[in-house]
């Protein structure tokens, strides 16, 4: 799956329609592989991404769990360490 979409459920704060429009967003660009479609396609591409939005939208409203939000900040750390652990520190240039 495209590295760029990232979990959106359960977090506090919960995830924002514009976070899930662009996770929808690129879901569509990786299906279609376009990352910005023709004049021809624009409309069909567009009509997608509000869809998959909306059924983003009502998966998150319906899924349960007993687990405790996950926190922004240290999801952050934790993927940033992750990645340094991955591809080493960057050097000073």
């Amino acid at each position: 799956m495209c590295r760029n979409i990232k979990t959106l459920f359960n977090f506090d704060p919960p995830a924002t329609d514009e976070e899930i429009r662009d996770a929808a967003l690129q879901f569509v660009r990786k299906l279609s592989g376009f990352n910005a479609p023709s004049k021809a396609n624009r409309e069909a591409f567009d009509t997608t991404v509000d869809e998959v939005a909306a059924a983003a939208r009502r998966l998150f409203e319906n899924l349960e769990t007993t687990a405790k939000p996950k926190d922004r900040e240290e999801e952050a750390a934790k993927a940033k360490a992750r990645s340094a652990e991955r591809f080493g520190a960057r050097q000073p240039a």
